[in-house]
């Protein structure tokens, strides 16, 4: 029985590293972010991410974001088994590498390119530590309003760096690569400022505020440029 589970347990494992072996290799991948930005009139920002940006769209896009990569290997390898046995949505939300490698690494729609989609997050999650990931994906989305990465973005809604963000500058921002023609300040500032609220609450769960600071940091104006 034991060996049996083992075996059920093992061969999606299996067959989704192979299937990793087959994907393109991942080593232009912030060569491709500053093609990306340079694409759109903008520049990468040189790593570690912001701080607070950083942990604003982590805490609200991928908890798990942090764990060991052994825990993304095996997370992406079941995503993919689920993939192959189910339709073209989506199976679980998608990872920060996710979408990194959505963003860089183009591909077709439906299970394939679902499973190519999570095939390559989970390369990128092996071959760069976790604050290029995220700076990667931090300087590659786009935040509306024509700011492509976060560079960008600060400076144009606010006019200050990424690092010079407050939290709650910062919880706007990590609000809108989600959806930013639905949640733009600029154009619907109600819808906004319920999505940094949400950001600011996830913050709280995951531990980088206090539920007073969040309240302080919503309570906060936003001078937008």
């Amino acid at each position: 029985m034991v060996v049996a589970i083992l075996a059920v347990l093992l061969v999606p494992i299996v067959g989704s590293t192979v299937y990793l072996l087959t994907l393109p290799g991942v080593g232009d991948a912030e060569a491709r972010v500053a093609t990306l930005l340079a694409g759109e009139g903008g520049h990468p920002l040189p790593a570690p991410p912001p701080l607070r940006l950083g942990d604003a769209v982590v805490s609200t896009e991928d908890e798990n974001f942090y764990a060991n990569p052994a825990f993304d290997v095996a997370a992406g390898a079941g995503r993919a088994a689920l993939a192959t046995l189910g339709t073209s949505e989506d199976p679980g939300g998608s990872t920060i590498s996710q979408q990194l490698a959505k963003r860089l690494y183009p591909h077709g729609g439906g299970v394939w390119g679902t499973l190519e989609e999570i095939g390559m997050g989970v390369k990128l999650s092996l071959a760069y530590s976790h604050e290029q990931v995220l700076n990667m994906y931090l300087n590659s989305v786009y935040y509306g309003n024509g700011y492509w990465g976060d560079y960008a973005a600060a400076e144009g809604y606010f006019g200050v760096s990424p690092r010079r963000l407050t939290w709650g500058e910062a919880a706007m921002l990590a609000g809108l690569p989600q959806a930013p023609s639905a949640y733009d300040p600029l154009v619907h500032p109600q819808v906004a400022r319920l999505r940094q609220r949400h950001v600011l609450d996830q913050l709280v769960v995951n531990g980088h505020l206090t539920a007073a600071a969040a309240d302080r940091a919503f309570r906060e104006p936003l001078p937008f440029s």
